[in-house]
């Protein structure tokens, strides 16, 4: 930011899990740092961190949003501040897992009644893997049926006991104690305030050799050394601070603001590294790198990428590299953007984030260097989808905009994915939850004016035999001008694994001419786009072509290729055709009470358990189960554990579906086929 340097830069995200009050807590930053002239509400439709008509009508927080200002102390010191404020509604993860990627601190807000949930330990987790600083903030202690001790007890227990109070709440809960700046002290708080302070300088000593003899002799640390072992720890991870608001009545907003000055790392502390695992400088005057962690098609200026500063200066016209992509991109204008609010800036420094519009080329997960620089940071890694939906044009006009508009919504949001399935013919819209899907489907109508119908895709189902079948077709129409003439005479086996040959020719003492062989093999490829069972494709099949006949006259490519679908299809039918169906491997996280439920499900659906394990408080149960159980898994889980539960599934193999199963699969394709 202007005039600030960048060791006075303090960077930071605004996690936790759905209902924890990070909204709530944002717009009070955002009303304390003079960015809004009232403090926002969500349940008003107020709120300057939810503004988009998305999140309005659905209460909760479905973009990460950067926010950034400057900020004087309580000490008197200029600090410029960019915070993003994240979802906490798990559908939502990609947008925190994006934000990790733009911020070095992830401040993690707890509710004081619910204290320690599902989502709590996921952003700790990914934070932690990021690499970044963490913090919590405890809100809602005004609240009925608010702890603290319970809530700090929860946290220490789920995260260490470097999770250590720096603000204390008082007795009555009207007002907060900052425990390493407040000096007059009530007598009843005295006791608790000093002994929280000497844990907070025990472990600033331990981040220093000549910190701790000095403190293991006796003597005091001085006020300079206590803040900077603070910040080391924090820095290190050793040390996760714990504060204390109640945003709607402005209590512990200023300490909390303060602590994060005090004790949050700047962009100068934080190692980064890029692709090879080269640290990168984070100097202001080092050449420039910036990583575009989130993209957006605003309605008036059209793309909008946000770069995070990494290291060195940008500045507005200019050309820089995309390195990821190896190609030029001219940069006019940088933006600040606070909400609906748009600020022309002049240049960014490390930790800073901007918004650069209409660059050609330049997308999620990119990196944008000084003109000569071949650096490359290390891609977003994203979540893969768990719900999946097929989705149709309700008219011509819907139809002829429906690709443009996945593709912006999917720009937009690297979670969402489009699968053109060529087996089914269905467009299929994949995200991480039903709500993250009904999301989408909304921008699409209100920015793209295209309204889609969802229902449930179809399964890519198989067809494979499991015997030795043998089959015959003479095509034979010699009447009137030129006839055909092709005849065919194949037999067909499971491919042995590992088995790469599928054809055989074995065709001996020229019965079928060598140049109406390929035209046969055509036709068997032909074939096995619709199997004997339910006319689902066909694979894993090995096929001999062991006799035939021809006519000097009348045989042709075109008779040999119906031949030899004709002949594949009656083999198929005689080699105990069977159908399979895709199994997925999915790891299921669930607290320990839902356990024997989703044991239950997953049996109820076919699935077989794996393996079990404990992590983090919870339990991972992995799984294989039929891809046609799934398509609606993510809400079904999340309704069976209160919101608890999570999921991740990839494709393991095909496998034979039972035959109650089948039959039903059959019914339905015949019954398709007839309204076809």
């Amino acid at each position: 930011m202007d005039n600030i340097p960048v060791a006075d830069t303090r960077a930071f995200s605004v996690m936790g899990h759905t209902g924890s009050g990070k909204t709530t807590l944002v717009d009070a930053l955002l009303f304390k740092l003079g960015l809004n002239d009232r403090l926002g509400l969500v349940d008003a439709g107020s709120s300057m961190a939810d503004f988009t008509e998305e999140e309005k009508g659905r209460k909760i927080t479905i973009f990460a949003k950067p926010f950034e200002a400057p900020y004087k102390a309580s000490n008197g010191k200029q600090r410029a501040l960019t915070f993003v404020d994240t979802p906490g509604y798990m559908d939502f993860f990609g947008q925190v897992i994006s934000a990790c990627r733009a911020t070095g601190t992830a401040l993690i807000a707890v509710d004081a009644v619910s204290g320690v949930q599902v989502g709590t330990r996921q952003v700790w987790k990914h934070a932690k893997r990021a690499g970044l600083a963490r913090g919590f903030v405890v809100t809602g202690l005004d609240r009925d049926n608010a702890d603290y001790d319970k809530v700090i007890k929860e946290i220490q227990s789920a995260f260490g006991s470097g999770c250590v109070p720096v603000v204390l709440p008082t007795t009555d809960r009207s007002a907060v104690i900052d425990i390493l700046a407040s000096k007059d002290v009530a007598d009843d708080m005295a006791a608790e305030v000093e002994e929280a302070k000497g844990a907070l300088v025990e472990l600033a000593a331990e981040t220093d050799d000549t910190l701790i003899e000095k403190f293991l002799g006796g003597e005091d640390l001085s006020p300079d050394e206590i803040a900077a072992g603070l910040h080391a720890a924090v820095d290190s991870g050793g040390l996760c601070p714990i504060f204390v608001t109640m945003p709607l009545k402005d209590v512990g907003v200023t300490e909390l603001l303060d602590g994060i000055c005090r004790l949050f790392r700047s962009p100068l502390d934080r190692e980064i590294l890029d692709q090879d695992g080269t640290a990168i400088s984070t100097a202001a005057d080092a050449p420039f790198i910036g990583f575009v962690w989130r993209s957006v098609n605003d309605p008036f200026v059209g793309q909008l990428n946000f770069v995070r500063v990494l290291g060195g200066t940008l500045k507005g016209d200019c050309e820089l590299q995309n390195t990821t992509r190896d190609h030029k991109e001219r940069v006019g204008t940088l933006l600040r953007i606070n909400a609906k609010k748009q600020e022309t800036v002049t240049q960014a420094t490390p930790g800073d984030i901007v918004a650069i519009p209409k660059l050609k080329n330049t997308h999620v997960g990119d990196t944008l260097c000084a003109m000569g620089a071949t650096t490359i940071m290390p891609p977003i890694r994203f979540p893969k989808p768990v719900m999946f939906q097929a989705v149709e044009a309700q008219t011509q006009a819907d139809e002829d905009k429906i690709g443009l508009a996945l593709t912006r919504v999917c720009e937009e949001d690297p979670t969402l994915h489009v699968d053109r399935n060529a087996q089914t013919h269905e467009i299929v819209l994949q995200g991480l939850g039903d709500v993250h899907i009904d999301v989408a489907v909304g921008m699409m109508k209100s920015r793209s004016n295209v309204s889609v119908t969802l229902s449930t895709p179809k399964v890519a189902y198989m067809e494979t035999v499991t015997g030795l079948g043998e089959g015959h077709y003479k095509h034979k129409k010699q009447s009137g001008g030129r006839g055909q003439y092709g005849e065919a005479y194949l037999r067909v086996e499971p491919l042995p694994e590992g088995d790469e040959e599928d054809f055989v020719n074995a065709i001996v003492g020229g019965a079928i001419p060598h140049n109406f062989i390929p035209a046969v093999q055509k036709g068997i490829i032909d074939g096995m786009t619709a199997g004997a069972v339910a006319g689902y494709p066909v694979t894993k099949v090995k096929v001999t072509l062991y006799d035939g006949s021809y006519h000097d006259v009348d045989s042709s490519e075109v008779a040999f290729k119906i031949a030899g679908s004709r002949a594949l299809r009656e083999a198929m039918a005689n080699a105990k055709p069977v159908l399979l169906e895709p199994i997925m491997t999915v790891k299921v996280t669930i607290p320990d009470h839902a356990l024997g439920d989703i044991n239950g499900d997953l049996n109820h659906k076919r699935g077989r358990i794996m393996g079990m394990e404990a992590d983090d408080g919870m339990q991972v149960l992995t799984a294989e189960v039929p891809r046609a159980e799934l398509f609606r898994y993510a809400a079904e889980l999340r309704s069976m554990t209160a919101g608890q539960g999570s999921f991740e599934m990839e494709h393991n193999r095909y496998e034979v579906v039972p035959a109650n199963v089948a039959q039903k699969v059959v019914a339905e394709a015949e019954k398709a086929k007839s309204e076809e």
